[in-house]
């Protein structure tokens, strides 16, 4: 697997991109984790990566989406954007994922990447607007790795996130691999798409579209039409499980995912503080589907460390999560999750009624499965896990 996939990058990827990526995003990624480590031993709370939320808006409206796109619009203000790049790079912190809504709605985006040229960039995206003068774009910028968000084959994906959506976002992988730009497709897991979003078959089509790395999510009942119905069982968790560490075996593509570490245990970012989310009004929340917060960016004159270390709700989340679960409190324990939000007196930015959203969630299965942990079996994924993948070195 490891020659032909640094054959692929050899002969697909831009030779500047991919210097590029090695040097912001790979190495400079494991400095960060490194911080990050040096943080904990003073008890120090600032995370190596972090989410953010440019906006609310969106050209789709995908069944299970948490985010409000029907009410006001949100765009995150440039200047709170900057305080967070600007307090994380103090910390050596120069890695972030840009989400939405649709991040390539936020008109000033490409802005950010030219503002700051020594950080790398995520972008989690349903691949819609990938024309040939934005595919120049992020070539020019050379520090941004597009995510697009795919959800099975045709039919269950444009099920989900609309009638076309599949072909176009295609055609966009089509154009980010002429100009050989590193991408990578996003897939939530779900109880529809399992059997057909964990195969050969589907992996070796984004490697076919030029896709170097494919991101697994488990699908979670959020949000105001949360369709319970994509949720997975127990069972079908185990064997996402398994196949991942089959297909890790078989192909050319980094194949990851941000919910077990090398031993096979459940791990939850934002409950080991390795990631935050910030959404599009500036608040600084636990992770992408709780717009629940205390603070803001703009909070101690843009002090974002100082914000964030001195955070009673975000070091309280951790022990909550940890003191239940190494897995999904969401999922798991969603009443109680909502009383510790209350005891906090936190405001909801979902722009919805998210209380009560969670309050009438039925608790289900996360991915903590005690008794049932299959560790990595391949030397390359253990290594990865434990220095480059989200920071999952920092669990020791």
């Amino acid at each position: 697997m490891i020659p032909q996939l640094a054959w692929r990058a050899a002969t697909q990827l831009s030779p500047r991109l991919a210097t590029k990526a090695a040097y912001l995003w790979v190495l400079k990624g494991a400095l960060a984790v490194w911080a990050y480590q040096r943080r904990l031993k003073r008890k120090e709370l600032f995370p190596p990566f972090m989410f953010v939320a440019l906006t609310n808006t969106c050209n789709l409206r995908c069944q299970g989406c948490w985010v409000e796109k029907e009410g006001t619009a949100h765009y995150l203000p440039e200047q709170d954007l900057d305080h967070l790049i600007n307090s994380g790079k103090k910390r050596h912190a120069y890695y972030y994922t840009l989400l939405g809504g649709e991040p390539y709605m936020y008109k000033n985006i490409w802005d950010i990447f030219k503002r700051h040229p020594d950080c790398y960039f995520q972008t989690i995206t349903n691949g819609m607007l990938f024309t040939e003068a934005n595919v120049k774009r992020l070539k020019q910028a050379g520090n941004v790795t597009p995510l697009i968000s795919i959800d099975g084959w045709k039919e269950q994906n444009d099920l989900r996130r609309g009638e076309g959506v599949f072909e176009s976002a295609d055609r966009g992988m089509e154009r980010l691999k002429k100009a050989g730009i590193i991408f990578g497709i996003a897939t939530t897991t779900t109880g529809k798409n399992m059997d057909e979003v964990m195969t050969d078959e589907y992996v070796q089509h984004f490697i076919n579209k030029g896709a170097m790395y494919i991101w697994y999510y488990i699908y979670r009942p959020v949000g105001e039409h949360p369709h319970p119905e994509y949720c997975m069982s127990r069972e079908q968790i185990i064997e996402m499980r398994k196949r991942l560490l089959r297909l890790r075996r078989k192909h050319p593509i980094v194949i990851i995912d941000t919910y077990w570490t090398a031993e096979g245990e459940a791990f939850c970012p934002a409950a080991m503080g390795l990631g935050f989310h910030v959404g599009p009004q500036g608040s600084i929340e636990p992770c992408p589907p709780l717009s629940f917060a205390r603070e803001k960016l703009s909070d101690n004159g843009g002090d974002v460390f100082q914000t964030i270390n001195n955070s009673e709700f975000l070091r309280g989340f951790q022990n909550f999560v940890k003191d239940r679960t190494k897995g999904c409190v969401i999922l798991e324990h969603p009443q109680e999750l909502m009383e510790f939000m209350r005891s906090h007196q936190v405001t909801d930015f979902s722009t919805r009624d998210a209380f009560t959203e969670y309050d009438a969630s039925k608790p289900r299965h996360s991915h903590h499965l005690p008794g049932d942990e299959i560790p990595e079996d391949y030397w390359v994924y253990k290594l990865l896990k434990k220095n480059v993948f989200f920071g999952m070195g920092a669990l020791g």
